[in-house]
């Protein structure tokens, strides 16, 4: 079954979809079947960049029948999970893009449809799988006790120019399930949760743009013998990296969405 193609609908066609088409085509069980878009044309055009031979503008159409094996989805974060629910109800593996869904009650209820329908669900969320963040967990031991995780991620949206001219687009419009923590943030608190589990307390603070979402914020997590502390805004930029402070040292990456140039500094002892 490892060696198996695997035949993949996409649903979307930002070019999000095109960064993880072309890394999905590295690998040759992957191919690329169906493309569906609200327009046709739409969907025709990116169908013929990858060689894809179906186009649909109907999810259902799409995974009714044996064209697909599996559905990646790359709509708007609204529309995540009832897609993904509609793809997995007629037994489609789904991998979803970030963000996964709207709240917790739509997580779960993507998780029930995927046990009942005995099919793969994931998110679309690489950081915690590339060898820089394995490098970073590989060698959390060397720094000692943890005492405290630090992460931001602020960066300048190119569509808030335009939201201050008045012109709302999907990044700063609540009906999409939109704004600055689950478009950015999520990549400061992701490998937080997945080196250190759940917190045993949360503070938060988040400034509010006119349309009700959330334009930047900052969280502080409270664990039993260390704190993480993580910042994002999509209407200012950082370049601070990512530390992991120890009492033995510090594990630093340049930058937090993409982990990268990591360094382990220990402390020299007199």
């Amino acid at each position: 079954m490892k060696d198996k193609m695997v035949r993949f609908g996409v649903i979307g066609t930002n070019f999000i979809s095109d960064w993880v088409i072309t890394g999905a085509m590295q690998d040759p069980r992957f191919k690329l079947v169906a493309v569906c878009s609200r327009k046709l044309e739409t969907a025709q055009a990116f169908a013929a960049k990858y060689g894809a031979e179906h186009c649909f503008v109907s999810i259902e159409e799409m995974v009714k029948g044996d064209v697909v094996d599996a559905v990646y989805v790359a709509s708007p974060n609204a529309l995540h999970a009832s897609q993904a629910i509609l793809c997995m109800n007629h037994g489609k593996h789904v991998l979803c893009e970030k963000a996964f869904a709207s709240n917790v009650r739509e997580v779960d209820a993507m998780i029930d449809a995927a046990k009942l329908n005995g099919v793969a669900l994931m998110e679309a969320m690489k950081t915690t799988l590339t060898p820089n963040f394995l490098a970073i967990r590989d060698n959390l031991t060397r720094i000692g006790t943890v005492r405290r995780y630090f992460a931001s991620y602020c960066q300048y949206s190119s569509r808030y120019d335009k939201y201050k001219d008045g012109i709302v687009l999907n990044a700063f419009n609540p009906a999409f399930s939109n704004g600055a923590l689950v478009d950015i943030g999520v990549y400061t608190i992701y490998p937080m949760v997945v080196l250190f589990g759940m917190p045993d307390s949360i503070e938060a603070n988040g400034l509010l743009l006119d349309s009700s979402v959330d334009g930047q914020g900052s969280i502080i997590f409270k664990y039993k013998s260390m704190d993480a502390v993580v910042m994002y805004s999509k209407i200012a930029d950082s370049y601070l990296p990512m530390e992991i402070q120890g009492e033995n040292g510090c594990l630093t990456s340049a930058k937090t969405n993409i982990i990268s140039i990591v360094k382990l500094n220990i402390r020299n002892r007199v």
